[in-house]
């Protein structure tokens, strides 16, 4: 992969704004930041607010994955040994797993339509 003549980061090809002279080799971030391209024929570019949107989406895709393997690291380590507290952390672990993977499955139309929406 080449690498950007400005920042040094190697990106794919596809992330390059095409141009000869002080233009070659450039990443399409350099480009807008340095005046070398404007935002419009930098499809590619991602600004501050399209990145901030796309995290929270991810975010919320995956945080209810995240937090079921948490809690079953959390219960495996220090939850069996409380007596009245680990039937129900159990208890709600067990269902959490069965519930995490249809919300997940069932959600991801509308996740991929929220992407969609969101990329340039």
């Amino acid at each position: 992969m080449p690498a950007c003549r400005m920042c040094k980061q190697n990106y794919p090809q596809s992330q390059f704004i095409s141009g000869n002279g002080p233009r070659y080799q450039v990443c399409a971030r350099c480009g807008i930041e340095h005046g070398l391209a404007d935002p419009a024929e930098t499809p590619q570019f991602y600004s501050d607010e399209v990145l901030n949107a796309r995290l929270s989406l991810y975010t919320r895709r995956h945080l209810p994955w995240a937090s079921v393997l948490m809690g079953w690291i959390l219960f495996l380590s220090i939850g069996r040994g409380i007596e009245l507290w680990s039937g129900l952390f159990f208890g709600v672990l067990a269902l959490s797993s069965l519930v995490v993977p249809v919300l997940h499955f069932m959600g991801s139309a509308r996740f991929r339509a929220e992407l969609s929406r969101i990329t340039p």
